[in-house]
């Protein structure tokens, strides 16, 4: 099987909907295995109230049975982006496990100017808003690629991909106005990082713009179901579905394979119509 004695790395799932669950599915399916990160309490999170302790305990056990429950004895471990002491630990653990890595999916976005799917004007972004959706969003991709190959983790000729949106490049029917920016930093920051990593270590970085979506926590928060029916109107086929996403991530997944730097679209067509 393609991905037999392969494993892979699978950020940002948050229930049994999320899209990187599909993803990490269809690597399954293929003989792989996955190792699965979530949000939880680490030794690293000091000074939390009881309220964003039981938040996040709460988050993980969640995240948790859902994984168990799709992907069966999958391994699960917590990994906030947003704290290197973390993604180092993380990278430490799987390094004393004899675990190598040979790519990841990158599906972790947040942006608290999103709330009840109202879209807080940019112009009225904070300097901390901004700053905390680019951590999160963007820089994060540097971040757990550096601390991967620096514990000697993430394999010579790995596949690293992660989740845009068509928001990076135009403004659409539906605003996003901070993300979007982080966006399009993390689709500029894959591009650096496929020449980069490409000539140094043999490793390839897509990112991958994907159809709105609202089966995920992420999609709910942000999409209204008129934007959904929008856009699978404006798509030549319509809006594609997350399995259409987990074979194009498994495609650029797959061995010996020499697609990189790019931005694909996974989409039904909806990036040509304007």
């Amino acid at each position: 099987m393609m991905f037999s004695n392969k494993t892979f790395l699978i950020t940002g799932i948050a229930d049994e909907h999320s899209l990187a669950m599909y993803a990490a599915k269809e690597i399954i399916n293929n003989g792989g295995k996955v190792v699965c990160t979530g949000l939880g309490v680490s030794r690293f999170h000091e000074n939390l109230s009881d309220k964003a302790k039981s938040f996040l305990n709460k988050n993980f056990e969640d995240f948790k049975s859902s994984v168990h429950n799709s992907l069966g004895d999958a391994m699960v471990e917590i990994l906030d982006v947003s704290l290197d002491e973390n993604i180092e630990a993380f990278a430490q653990e799987l390094a004393a496990r004899n675990i190598k890595l040979d790519g990841f999916l990158h599906a972790i976005a947040m942006d608290k100017t999103i709330r009840k799917k109202e879209v807080k004007p940019l112009i009225d972004v904070t300097l901390d808003e901004f700053c905390d959706t680019m951590n999160v969003s963007a820089y994060s991709l540097i971040r757990v690629t550096h601390y991967l190959l620096k514990h000697d983790v993430l394999q010579s000729g790995a596949s690293i991909c992660s989740l845009s949106y068509i928001a990076a490049a135009k403004v659409t029917f539906h605003p996003y106005r901070n993300i979007s920016i982080a966006k399009a930093a993390l689709e500029r920051i894959t591009v650096e990082l496929a020449d980069e990593l490409g000539r140094k270590h043999g490793i390839r970085v897509n990112a991958i713009r994907f159809s709105p979506y609202m089966g995920s926590k992420a999609g709910n928060a942000t999409l209204k179901e008129e934007d959904v029916a929008t856009s699978h109107k404006m798509s030549p086929l319509g809006n594609a579905l997350p399995i259409d996403l987990a074979y194009e991530i498994a495609h650029l997944f797959r061995p010996e394979s020499r697609i990189t730097g790019e931005i694909r679209h996974v989409d039904g067509g909806y990036n040509i119509t304007g």
